[in-house]
């Protein structure tokens, strides 16, 4: 045999080994199915491919930190969310931890206070330099409301009773 029909038959063999593997794999996948459209939804729910809406059970975990209700914050999270648009929920949830764990240390890091330093465009750390603290105090801070805040979803997971979907 010639040395360039070796190396096309090599060629051959690895693209069909590869079709092969990749054909394999595919198989292995589920199949996408997609859900019935349900006409007699619950109220609220949203219909089948949406996805939920920001509720106040968002909120649960955090609220319980921070001795409150979901209620009060989703209220609080909407007021700030007109005042800044470009506000997120975890800007929102981690100013609110932030100002539980540092507010008592320094009275001048408030909810409000984060707030107002992220609408004027800075960072929560930028913020929080702002207010008093050294970057590393602000990082170390953020860090920390970030562990509290996802302890406390954890929690509020572990507590929601497993639902079962029906069939209808």
């Amino acid at each position: 045999m010639k040395p360039t029909s070796n190396l096309l038959t090599s060629a051959v063999l690895v693209c069909g080994l590869a079709l092969i593997t990749y054909t394999a794999a595919a198989a292995q996948k589920p199949a996408r199915t997609t859900a019935p459209k349900v006409s007699h939804q619950a109220a609220g729910q949203p219909a089948v491919g949406q996805s939920n809406p920001k509720t106040p059970h968002d909120f649960r975990g955090i609220a319980a930190k921070l001795n409150t209700t979901p209620d009060a914050l989703e209220s609080a999270y909407q007021t700030a969310k007109q005042a800044n648009p470009k506000l997120t929920h975890g800007q929102f949830v981690a100013a609110n931890m932030l100002a539980n764990n540092l507010g008592s240390k320094n009275p001048s890091i408030t909810t409000q206070a984060i707030l107002d330093g992220l609408q004027s465009g800075k960072s929560i750390g930028q913020t929080l330099q702002s207010l008093g603290l050294s970057a590393k105090d602000a990082k170390e801070a953020e860090r920390a409301a970030a562990r509290d805040a996802k302890e406390a979803r954890t929690q509020a997971q572990q507590q929601q009773p497993a639902t079962k979907p029906t069939n209808q």
